[in-house]
């Protein structure tokens, strides 16, 4: 595999810093605090600083809707038909559909990936009966808010150097389009239904990934996304079990576990930013860290059984999705109002 390496500019450099710095700060805020669901603290300034190099109005309430829609959507779901699972699956499809048709327009890219990647969660989360919903929605909704404000003090403090060219995404033809939100939407729902019939409760990162492998919304970049997914878990679970064996009855005192978590997250910024942004390997393993640290990491808890499990829950989810989205992508390309490209579908029969 063939991975894109740029130059790490100093504007990049700084990206670095604000990604660790910012993840941290979430996660230090969320320990202190004492504060529950910590991946929503951890991870959230993790995919807002990573994804957008410089934090704007627009970025704002693209994250700040996509946390509010989907609390106010997970809250209305469990409580009318929470015990209809028959009932709740065609609307959770069009849930994830809508969101997956934002983020193939383009510009509402960070609206759509987020709040499919948080309702999906939230979701699993709230279909156990052990779970307080409204601690559940509200921990979602402030740790939205905190990564706002923490990618704004980020920016403040540690400040691009020179002006960045914006990006504005090309134009898809529609269908495209709908290849894209058809399939996300479909795997999206299928792994919201396996993990409902299989009582998965303890496979977040599973879940997660089985969500974030779908961010480029094509055959292509799913499996391209899929490997540097899963060479980014094992290395983001080895650094973990490496600070396990590091700090080993120490790893509960939160002054020593604070710098070296920025370490890795400023080790894995910079593969991520080398990387171009984006589905990187970099950004695999800052998740796959965000999530053993500000879920998992607690003064009762292994981190490494943790972490161990990590890999193999995700290796099999990783796995079951690539199988599911081959089948789904030349299903939709059979139709011609939902082919990826017509271009690229007449290259693949001359083959």
């Amino acid at each position: 595999m063939q991975i894109r390496h740029t130059p790490l500019t100093t504007n990049d450099l700084r990206q670095c810093l604000r990604v660790a710095t910012g993840a941290t700060l979430g996660f230090t805020l969320c320990k202190i605090f004492d504060l529950h669901y910590g991946i929503f603290f951890t991870v959230t300034p993790m995919i807002l600083l990573g994804l957008v190099p410089v934090m704007t109005a627009h970025a704002m309430r693209q994250i700040i809707a996509s946390s509010v829609v989907a609390v106010i959507e997970v809250g209305f779901l469990t409580s009318l038909l929470g015990a209809s699972p028959g009932l709740m699956t065609p609307v959770v499809f069009l849930l994830f559909m809508y969101r997956f048709a934002a983020m193939s327009r383009g510009s509402l890219f960070l609206f759509g990936a987020n709040g499919v990647l948080m309702l999906s969660i939230m979701l699993n989360f709230a279909s156990y009966p052990d779970t307080n919903l409204n601690d559940l929605l509200f921990s979602n909704f402030w740790a939205t808010i905190l990564s706002v404000v923490i990618a704004y003090v980020m920016m403040v403090v540690i400040p691009d150097v020179e002006p960045r060219t914006a990006h504005k995404p090309g134009p898809k033809a529609p269908h495209r389009m709908r290849h894209e939100a058809l399939l996300g939407a479909t795997l999206a729902t299928i792994s919201f239904i396996i993990f409902q019939i299989f009582d998965l409760q303890d496979s977040m990162s599973a879940q997660a990934s089985t969500i974030l492998i779908l961010f480029p919304m094509h055959w292509n970049g799913v499996i391209g996304y899929a490997r540097k997914r899963a060479i980014g878990t094992i290395l983001g679970v080895a650094f973990g079990i490496s600070l396990q064996f590091l700090l080993y009855d120490w790893s509960n005192q939160l002054l020593l576990v604070i710098p070296v978590l920025w370490i890795g997250l400023m080790l894995f910024a910079q593969f991520h930013v080398r990387e171009g942004g984006g589905s990187s390997i970099g950004f695999g393993a800052m998740t796959t860290l965000g999530i053993l640290f500000g879920q998992y990491l607690s003064p009762d808890n292994d981190l490494i059984f943790s972490a161990l499990y990590r890999i193999s829950s995700i290796a099999v989810a990783i796995v079951i999705t690539l199988f599911l989205c081959h089948s789904m992508h030349k299903l939709l390309n059979r139709f011609e109002p939902t082919r990826f490209g017509y271009e690229y579908n007449q290259t693949m029969r001359d083959k």
